[in-house]
């Protein structure tokens, strides 16, 4: 194995992006955090340079610490914070690392003190193997060039443009879903779907028959990168225990590249207005800023990323609605109320406000991507009364932030009233499931657009329901956070079922 000087020392994150970040909630306190001192000022140093905050102790390298994080993180990472409060230093040689988890804090360093910061690159190597340099790994100049240019197909008004399709895609899937009191894997099928609906936004076709193959590629390949996090590098990929690593990139780049070729044989003023129309006329704008390369890219992340954070999320929904029934039915009601048995359009999207809750609140809960990808310090930073020197690794899990009773009393419980209009506020940076600052996830318009659609036409058809004697899953990180076990419901006709 080679291994570059700056990724020399893994330390774990998950990748992801998270939304506006400013949700809202009922405020609260918790006594785990009674006798904890407040954090200091975000930008006040009170210790001299050299004082690290306090942190499990180190024999040596600190290399059993990783292995502990590479095990379970979240639940080490909640084990620190308990111990150690909201800013935790973790010395695994040849690094320093700082995790934070105090709201105030976590603004601090995503909003102002972003220039001070670039992402971990060793979680960039690791997804630009699969990705390639897309979006969500570059950097610098380059990520500036391509997040402008991407933006606008990401804003409100252009993600608005995409419903018809959401829901044309979504109808289409639902025709194939049967009522059943016996258990339906409907964590698989809410995959396929999510699938097929980025496929027909980026490239006005449907994912047909490669659907399996590549859910079980993407399956593998996440759970494969958030092993290789934890590695100094990553095997040359010509050796032969990275053949099926090469088989399922290439088999997933084949994918995405017979879309390319078959548009780029059409005439330019046949195009579809899709995701991938865009791209190529920024290719044809500007060939040397967006050669064909960078269009694959970006079509590799956006299905990759696109599709596998909304599935996790829809499938966690379901098991939220199926687990809290009261929920579930208002939400139902409300579905009936206001769309009266068609699909959804963009006009109801806003109108559907106590089912946009319950998305939330499955955010809170279960984020997509609890673990940031991890960032290194430029230059040296005042944070929390500390002095953190030029090339500190800081690390913000999400999902311990909006699972704190500081901020979110009863933290476990399923509420959606906490996001109602007339709750009160908690502190900006305690809710973000799709990051904060210029690093904001660029697709959380489209998702929660996408999670909307869909989870009102499942309701429409169907009453989600807990087979008996099945437990509650686990969260397993493999980048994005997924049941430990494939998600099996019920799926109960209702009497008003569309046909």
């Amino acid at each position: 194995m080679t291994t570059s000087p700056s990724s020399r020392c893994p330390f774990a994150a998950g990748a992801g992006a998270s939304t506006t970040g400013d949700g809202l909630s009922a405020a609260g306190s918790s006594a785990a955090h009674a006798d904890r001192p407040a954090a200091p000022a975000a930008s006040s140093a009170v210790h001299p340079p050299g004082i690290w905050p306090p942190g499990p102790s180190t024999w040596l390298t600190g290399w059993s610490l990783l292995l502990q994080m590479s095990r379970d993180l979240p639940s080490v990472l909640e084990a620190w914070r308990r111990e150690y409060g909201d800013m935790v230093h973790v010395r695994i040689w040849p690094e320093h690392q700082v995790v934070v988890t105090d709201p105030q804090l976590v603004r601090e360093l995503l909003v102002n003190r972003h220039d001070s910061l670039v992402r971990w690159e060793r979680g960039n190597e690791v997804f630009a193997q699969l990705l390639g340099n897309g979006v969500l790994v570059e950097e610098g100049k380059a990520w500036q060039v391509k997040r402008r240019a991407l933006q606008p197909a990401f804003l409100p008004k252009s993600v608005n443009a995409f419903v018809p399709t959401i829901a044309a895609a979504t109808a289409n899937a639902l025709e194939r879903w049967r009522p059943s009191t016996a258990p339906v894997p409907v964590g698989s099928a809410v995959t396929a779907l999510a699938m097929d609906v980025i496929m027909r936004m980026m490239f006005s076709s449907s994912i047909g028959d490669d659907a399996r193959m590549a859910e079980r590629a993407v399956h593998r390949l996440t759970a494969q990168a958030n092993d290789e996090m934890y590695w100094p590098a990553s095997w040359p990929e010509w050796t032969p225990w990275m053949r099926n690593k090469r088989r399922m990139i290439r088999a997933l780049r084949a994918l995405i590249d017979g879309h390319v070729q078959a548009r780029l044989a059409q005439p330019a003023q046949d195009w579809p207005d899709d995701l991938l129309s865009r791209l190529l006329e920024l290719h044809r704008a500007a060939p040397s800023d967006w050669p064909l390369d960078a269009v694959r890219d970006e079509c590799m992340t956006a299905f990759v990323a696109g599709h596998e954070t909304t599935a996790a999320t829809l499938s966690w929904w379901m098991w939220c609605m199926a687990a809290n029934p009261q929920a579930q039915q208002r939400a139902q009601q409300e579905v009936r109320d206001v769309l009266d048995g068609r699909p959804p359009e963009r006009e109801d999207l806003p109108r559907l406000a106590w089912l946009g809750q319950t998305l939330q609140e499955t955010l809170r809960l279960y984020p997509a991507a609890p673990v940031l990808m991890s960032r290194r310090t430029t230059a040296p930073i005042a944070l929390g009364g500390y002095s953190l020197p030029a090339r500190t690794i800081v690390m913000v899990p999400v999902g311990l932030l909006q699972r704190d009773a500081r901020w979110f009393p009863e933290p476990e419980a399923f509420r959606p009233e906490r996001f109602a209009p007339d709750a009160a506020t908690t502190p900006r940076g305690a809710f973000m499931p799709f990051g904060s600052g210029p690093h904001v996830c660029l697709g959380q318009h489209l998702a929660l657009a996408e999670m909307t659609v869909i989870a009102a036409m499942i309701l429409q058809r169907f009453a989600l329901a807990v087979p008996p004697g099945q437990e509650a899953p686990k969260p397993v990180l493999n980048v994005t956070w997924r049941p430990d076990r494939p998600l099996h419901l019920r799926l109960e006709p209702l009497p008003q079922s569309l046909p």
